[in-house]
């Protein structure tokens, strides 16, 4: 199937608020989960495509040593964000800041371990991100990357749409759908964290709909 890209940014008020509403508890637990068994005891961590901070949250809770950077280029999902921290009361642990992932503003080997759900299918040119992952990481850095797979055909893709967002209304089901048109295959990804020089990373299809990047903080 071939790629149709959608926006690089979910900005609009409307969008942001419904995509907080959005019940994505069970994932974003399995994501906290494991980005905290990848990572360091202690350190800088950068979540990219940070959206509305749901995942920063959960990892603060349980990772009080954690300093926590996420980063959006939507003003909306920030704002949201930002209430969610203060409501959760982590506003010492975790900042956002309104920044585009493909040109980040971070000294080079700055972060600890950077970490990102589901922001790469939203990329026109995801290598340049993994560029400034590679620049921005420091050499023994973690990596917890996760992301949806491009179907192969429209009828694995009618698939997932019934499965996955079966009880949905049309418009979540219309940005389920374009998401995953919108995404990259995992032979794409690979592709690309292999270019880029992102060593050691284990790359895989972690679900029917998912792929991961992975790899251990070294102290």
């Amino acid at each position: 199937m071939e790629r149709i890209p959608e926006p690089e940014v979910m900005d609009s008020w409307e969008e942001a608020s419904e995509y907080d509403a959005m019940d994505f508890t069970q994932v974003n637990q399995e994501f906290t989960e494991m980005a905290i068994e990848l990572g360091p005891e202690t350190g800088l961590i950068l979540d990219a495509g940070t959206g509305t901070a749901r995942i920063p949250i959960l990892i603060a809770q349980r990772r009080s040593q954690w300093q926590i950077t996420g980063i959006d280029l939507s003003a909306n999902m920030l704002f949201i964000g930002n209430q969610n921290i203060g409501q959760a009361g982590l506003e010492q642990q975790i900042k956002l800041e309104q920044i585009d992932a493909k040109q980040l503003p971070y000294p080079d080997a700055t972060f600890d371990m950077v970490i990102s759900n589901s922001i790469i299918h939203h990329l026109t040119d995801p290598l340049l991100f993994f560029q400034e992952i590679q620049r921005v990481l420091k050499p023994q850095g973690g990596i917890f990357l996760r992301d949806l797979t491009r179907p192969s055909c429209e009828t694995e893709l009618n698939s997932l749409v019934e499965q996955y967002a079966r009880d949905c209304n049309d418009h979540r089901k219309k940005l389920f759908r374009d998401s995953l048109k919108a995404a990259y295959t995992l032979d794409e990804i690979i592709n690309f964290i292999e270019s880029v020089g992102l060593e050691n990373t284990r790359i895989y299809q972690s679900s029917d709909r998912h792929w991961t990047a992975e790899r251990s903080y070294l102290p």
